[in-house]
């Protein structure tokens, strides 16, 4: 069994690890769902990548991930599409702020991104996918799934609630399907620093303490945290996600892989 045909759902979609991750499972034919606040042009120039990756139909969703109705609706249309056979759950918000300073619209807003519109996704395509014997949840978390930094505690939380809930669904999950059909399992990719734009304003913050010199940013980000002292790039999260949605990964569950440079391993 291969990949051709399937459809999946990317949120988060219309740049960097969302768009990398959409492309990797176009180059293999699956139907992509694309979703992302975007307004019609962007909308269209990325389906036309998809297309041009491979994806032999493409569909575009605006649903506002921290709205319940917006998420079932969007939903309700996958259904009518024939299901969601992979699901990655990729959309994210952060905001850089001690907890002192941290508001509450601040808190619910990372919180209901990052971590309830996962819930809700999973909620309404799990039991699909346990009804054909095959369906593939890819939450994106972060390293800060894993462990924790200042000035971080609204992400950080909801990161750890990813990780969380998507041990619970794969547990809930695991016997679902077969090594024939493929199973349905749910596992997290924990990037660390990536070059995306969520990673941008503390860049910028880095540069600004050496004159404005983004390399410098850059390196400074990650001489305190990535042993490697490299940034990943969107493109190998996407052959990571492509791989675990691939029948031969059916005993891979209830994982949170680190795409770190050694961050977690400390």
């Amino acid at each position: 069994m291969n990949l051709n045909g399937k459809t999946a759902l990317v949120t988060g979609s219309v740049q960097g690890i969302g768009l990398a991750i959409a492309k990797a499972f176009a180059s293999e034919g699956v139907r992509i769902a694309a979703h992302g606040l975007a307004d019609a042009a962007k909308a269209e120039k990325v389906k036309n990548e998809l297309l041009e990756a491979g994806a032999p139909e493409v569909r575009f969703f605006d649903a506002d991930m921290r709205d319940p109705g917006a998420i079932d609706a969007m939903m309700d249309e996958m259904e009518s599409w024939g299901g969601t056979d992979i699901l990655v759950n990729n959309a994210g918000i952060q905001k850089t702020v001690s907890l002192a300073e941290a508001t509450a619209e601040i808190w619910d807003a990372v919180i209901a991104v990052n971590l309830s519109g996962a819930f809700h996704t999973m909620h309404r395509a799990m039991p699909l996918m346990a009804k054909r014997g095959y369906g593939r949840v890819i939450n994106i978390a972060s390293v800060h799934g894993l462990v924790a930094s200042v000035n971080k505690a609204p992400y950080v939380s909801a990161k750890f609630g990813l990780v969380g809930l998507s041990k619970v669904a794969a547990l809930e999950y695991a016997s679902a399907g077969s090594s024939e059909t493929g199973g349905v399992t749910v596992n997290c990719i924990c990037p660390g620093w990536t070059e995306t734009a969520i990673i941008e304003p503390q860049v910028q913050a880095r540069a600004a303490k050496h004159g404005g010199d983004r390399a410098a940013g850059v390196a400074d980000l990650l001489a305190e945290k990535q042993p490697s002292k490299r940034t990943s790039d969107p493109s190998e999260i996407g052959q990571l996600a492509l791989w675990l949605a691939h029948p031969v990964a059916h005993n891979i569950t209830g994982t949170s892989i680190p795409i770190d440079g050694g961050w977690t391993a400390q």
